[in-house]
């Protein structure tokens, strides 16, 4: 009943498409899934209220399959121009699927310009901005299964006000 009822649906959308709008829509569509084929996982976390408090510990859950190939993992940051420092310190945890801590590195990046105050990253939406930090580069996993990446905030400052979202993507590696 159920596969009747899509090919039911798809009919009646090619029979209303004009076939011009039709054809441009899986272009872009097919242009869009095609442009990110080194994506592994990626995933962001939103913090209620718009501020990341020292206790919440982002964490991201991923699977690895293939133990030959390397993967670069990236921590995506989302914040807003009231963001009140020009860096952010934080660090990640790499661990194994026995909880046994693989990597663990403090990380300070900027969000601004220390002289000018102009905000880097791609601005999202007039005062909101996204960064992503390469944390490790070409890193080879011993065994397939999981893994799980944890950030601290690692700010002076139990509330980071204007940190909207952490996140994380890993990807594979792809040689120069």
């Amino acid at each position: 009943m159920k596969p009747f009822s899509d090919f039911f649906f798809l009919n009646r959308l090619l029979n209303y498409c004009r076939p011009r709008t039709l054809h441009l829509w899986v272009l872009v569509t097919a242009g869009i899934l095609s442009c990110d084929s080194s994506r592994i996982y990626e995933q962001n976390i939103d913090f209620e209220g718009r501020y990341w408090i020292t206790g919440q510990k982002p964490e991201f859950e991923f699977q690895i399959d293939e133990t030959s190939a390397g993967y670069n993992l990236l921590a995506n940051v989302r914040n807003e121009t009231v963001y009140p420092n020009a860096n952010l310190y934080f660090t990640y945890y790499l661990s194994d699927s026995t909880g046994r801590v693989l990597e663990q590195k403090l990380v300070s990046e900027f969000l601004f310009d220390r002289k000018s105050g102009k905000p880097f990253g791609n601005s999202v939406l007039g005062d909101i901005y996204d960064h992503r930090f390469l944390l490790l580069e070409n890193y080879r996993f011993a065994q397939p299964g999981k893994y799980t990446v944890r950030y601290e905030q690692s700010m002076r400052a139990d509330t980071l006000r204007g940190v909207l979202a952490v996140g994380l993507r890993v990807e594979r590696h792809l040689p120069d």
